[in-house]
């Protein structure tokens, strides 16, 4: 049972049971991993002689493309399906590319070699070795199952969590609160136990807010916004303050 403590700064603090992770942008890092693959990918199929000069516009227009397709996929408008199929052709559609090959052999390969990079946030693993000796950990994610595991495994976090929750094994996916209710289910833990750590106010924060589970909003760029949580930190160091 988790109980309340007073913190170090004096103020009554509870003490949580289980922590839950976002992992994408906020312990493994995505943008690193995701560019350090598009670069190869530029190189490996000669894109700038397709007509895209350079690899920084190609990585660009992944950028675009994927932020606006990730966005729809969190609010249910299109399924992981889409996702893998349209990408690479939206991608390459503003450079006059039309070629249904290269646009899957592109998304083929971005889906297998990407994971497998290792870049994680910084002091993820400083943070997750303080944590992981005071609380459970569990991972929540939207992202694909089996892509999810080869990145944890890829950056060596696979060891720190007790569960890996994907939208896929729940069958929902934030910010729906069911995705928070089967983790804590997984954990075995009423949602006062809990607290959320992730970078999206919607999928994460809100869905922690609809599962009446108290949230960590990670937000390293500072970013101005009217969203609510019960705490905000700049760097995941500071998750030391709050535990």
């Amino acid at each position: 049972m988790a109980k309340s403590e007073i913190n170090h700064n004096g103020t009554f603090a509870r003490k949580y049971a289980c922590i839950f992770f976002d992992l994408d942008h906020t312990l493994w890092d995505y943008e690193t991993n995701s560019g350090e693959t598009l670069v190869e990918l530029y190189h490996e199929y000669n894109l700038i002689s397709k007509g895209i000069d350079t690899s920084e516009d190609f990585t660009a227009q992944f950028k675009m493309v994927n932020i606006r397709l990730w966005e729809l996929y969190d609010n249910g408008t299109i399924t992981n399906d889409v996702i893998r199929n349209e990408r690479f052709k939206q991608v390459l559609a503003p450079f006059g590319i039309v070629d249904q090959k290269l646009s899957d052999d592109l998304a083929h390969d971005y889906i297998t070699e990407c994971p497998k990079k290792g870049n994680v946030m910084p002091y993820a693993v400083d943070v997750l070795d303080y944590l992981s000796g005071k609380y459970r950990l569990s991972v929540i994610t939207n992202g694909f199952e089996e892509i999810q595991h080869t990145k944890l495994q890829s950056s060596k976090l696979n060891q720190y969590f007790d569960h890996i929750i994907t939208s896929q094994k729940a069958g929902c996916r934030k910010p729906s609160c069911e995705i928070f209710n089967f983790a804590l289910d997984c954990n075995s833990i009423k949602n006062h136990e809990a607290l959320m750590v992730g970078d999206n106010l919607i999928t994460d924060i809100g869905g922690a807010c609809n599962a009446y589970i108290d949230a960590v909003f990670f937000n390293p760029e500072k970013q101005v916004h009217t969203g609510h949580s019960a705490y905000e930190i700049h760097c995941l160091s500071e998750l030391r303050r709050i535990l």
